[in-house]
């Protein structure tokens, strides 16, 4: 799959989010290093903290389903322009995904970036921290 097709499969997700609060959508596309797709959606709270983002709903069912190397995911918001992750995303996705992950952003005009995920999160804290 091509980075402008898991875009699009992100822009679809987004249909999926529950965001009665914000009013902010966002889908997640997910592509395992074996080529499997995985979809995730923002799921709000009234306790905003208490959210989870599209990101980190793609990468949990991926690894509930025993996938632990991953290619690239993609981001599309209500958002005019390119949506990065939140912090919190980063740092999941530092550590389930790792910092050569390719993140595909597609902005309103269905255009795409794509940062690794090291450049979006520099001097990120990882497992190496911890041995």
């Amino acid at each position: 799959m091509n980075y402008n097709e898991l875009a699009k499969k992100a822009v679809d997700a987004k249909k999926k989010s529950f965001a009665n609060f914000s009013n902010f959508h966002v889908g997640a596309a997910l592509l395992t290093e074996n080529d499997e797709l995985y979809l995730g959606a923002n799921i709000e709270n009234s306790s905003y903290s208490l959210t989870i983002c599209a990101e980190r709903t793609a990468v949990f069912q991926a690894v509930l389903d025993g996938h632990r190397k991953f290619k690239a995911v993609a981001i599309a918001s209500d958002f005019e322009d390119y949506c990065p992750p939140c912090g919190a995303c980063r740092q999941v996705l530092m550590d389930l995904c790792g910092k050569d992950l390719d993140v595909v952003m597609v902005n309103k005009k269905d255009e795409i970036i794509v940062p690794k995920l090291a450049e979006l999160l520099p001097l990120g804290f990882n497992e190496d921290y911890l041995k």
